[in-house]
């Protein structure tokens, strides 16, 4: 991938970008940047380090269901044929992370703190029980019962002699050689060239020119800056207490919490509804594209933030999804519920990145490439869009 990435890049620079027109000395500007952000990280070896609790290939492959086509027996066939090597492709994965630990890229423990659960909960007695087998339990009419039966019959083949083994593998490498040999540091200097690692991440992600230091100095300037926000909102609330007993006060009232799943995603779906309606006000184009809502699945719930945003596809096929963290719902206060909607859904990440992919006129690496700084900018942005729609009417939130 790196060799391949280095020759689109010397056939780019093979381009006069001054004899070009405006509008494609910007789509140059934008290859280049691309090019040069994704084989920065890959010269340095990032992934050497491809799990953790927040995610990885490990819990990306059990959603996979959710983003194929099931519509015809080609459909699922080509499903199947992917499950079956997903035994293989976990063994290149341990290799890769043995390579990892031999030249010094070891992880911190407490970043896989969890995974063994994640990974038990894909090891199954019944292949009907696990969650790569969710496709088979209903079918389209276009497929007949003597096809169904014979892809029921393949599906539990395959999670028998390919699912359940990898995960098992991979369970096995986590506790007899992962686990033992992870750091209990957490910091990237730590890593093979960590510093030079640390700067290119930060020059990935801001697109920015900016020293660790000055990352750090932005940090406290903003933490002092919202604390006095907070403070602010605090006076109103007339609550009485410190700072110390305020958050406390958030963290235990019953008034900011529910008790079931359901409600949570109830809740956030009725907000969903209330935001959408403001939208018109605001914006003259919105996206084609819908959205919905989901749970985090049970699986990575634990590890996962309080929410996140998956795109939809860029045919218009499937929609863009909002998923909802409803593990632990002790940790998910309302109150956070109208800024992480905000965030999130819409006017934040399915408006812009939907709105991006449905942009034609574009090249497939503008519609489909992501710069973090911006896309993260705009869902911040698009929290603030809230006081304007008419929501944080309650302190609280």
């Amino acid at each position: 991938w790196l060799i391949q990435l280095k020759k689109f890049r010397a056939r780019l620079g093979k381009i006069d970008r001054t004899a070009l027109e405006a509008g494609d000395r910007l789509n140059y500007d934008y290859f280049a940047r691309m090019l040069d952000s994704e084989i920065g990280m890959l010269e340095l070896h990032n992934y050497r380090l491809p799990i953790s609790k927040t995610g990885g290939f490990h819990t990306s492959y059990p959603d996979l269901y959710q983003f194929s086509p099931f519509d015809t027996t080609r459909d699922y066939e080509n499903y199947l044929t992917r499950l079956r090597n997903l035994r293989v492709h976990f063994d290149e994965y341990i290799e890769l992370m043995r390579h990892g630990l031999r030249t010094g890229f070891i992880p911190p423990r407490v970043t896989l703190e969890g995974v063994d659960k994640s990974l038990r909960a894909q090891i199954v007695n019944d292949p009907a029980q696990s969650v790569f087998y969710e496709p088979f339990k209903q079918f389209p009419a276009s497929i007949g019962g003597v096809d169904q039966e014979c892809l029921i019959e393949a599906a539990q083949e395959t999670i028998s002699s390919s699912i359940v083994p990898a995960y098992e593998a991979l369970l096995k490498f986590l506790n007899e050689e992962y686990l033992p040999a992870a750091r209990e540091s957490i910091a990237c200097a730590d890593l093979p060239n960590g510093r030079e690692l640390y700067r290119n991440c930060i020059a990935y992600f801001t697109t920015l020119d900016l020293s660790p230091e000055e990352i750090h100095a932005t940090g406290q300037s903003e933490v002092r800056r919202i604390r006095a926000e907070m403070d602010e909102v605090i006076r109103e609330t007339g609550f009485r207490g410190d700072f110390k007993a305020f958050i406390e006060f958030l963290r235990t009232d019953p008034r900011f919490y529910v008790n079931t799943p359901e409600a949570l995603l109830k809740e956030t779906g009725y907000l969903m509804k209330r935001i959408d309606g403001e939208l018109p006000r605001l914006f003259k184009t919105l996206p084609r594209l819908p959205y919905g809502i989901r749970a985090i699945p049970d699986f990575s719930a634990p590890g996962q933030t309080t929410a996140y945003y998956f795109p939809g596809s860029g045919d218009g096929t499937r929609a863009g999804f909002y998923y909802v963290n409803t593990y632990d719902l002790k940790s998910r206060p309302l109150y956070e519920m109208e800024a992480l909607s905000l965030h999130e859904a819409v006017p934040g990440h399915h408006l812009q990145l939907s709105l991006q992919q449905e942009l034609s006129d574009l090249p497939d690496f503008r519609r489909f490439y992501n710069f973090t700084s911006y896309v993260e900018g705009w869902a911040l942005y698009a929290e603030r869009l809230g006081l304007e729609m008419g929501f944080y009417t309650d302190p609280y939130s």
